[in-house]
């Protein structure tokens, strides 16, 4: 399954970009750097007309509950902008934000 028809199934730049935060605030996390990379891989395929990363990739590299979530999102994108917003809604009840803990680190490092 490729996941080049992504970027263009969106209601509009909004929409792919709420879907987008979600995945680099709540999904991505840098203290597990090959499924925080995959996962934004996934992030920039949706801006993308050829392929940045498979599915294939993404079940290799990213955890089976975050995985799912991916699957669920693919397949609300192929269905309607409703079932995206769903989707939205529902990451958002799943998943806290995530800590940049490279970010914070720095932080502390100069006090």
């Amino acid at each position: 399954m490729t996941l080049t028809d992504l970027r263009d199934r969106f209601r509009d730049d909004e929409q792919r970009q709420c879907v987008q935060a979600m995945i680099a605030s709540r999904l991505a996390d840098d203290r597990k750097p090959q499924e925080c990379r995959y996962l934004m891989r996934f992030w920039w395929q949706l801006s993308m007309p050829y392929q940045e990363v498979s599915v294939a990739e993404l079940r290799l590299n990213v955890s089976r509950q975050k995985l799912d979530v991916v699957m669920e999102l693919i397949s609300a994108i192929r269905s309607s902008h409703e079932e995206i917003d769903a989707w939205l809604a529902g990451a958002v009840q799943t998943f806290q934000v995530v800590q940049d803990h490279g970010f914070s680190a720095t932080l502390t490092s100069h006090d």
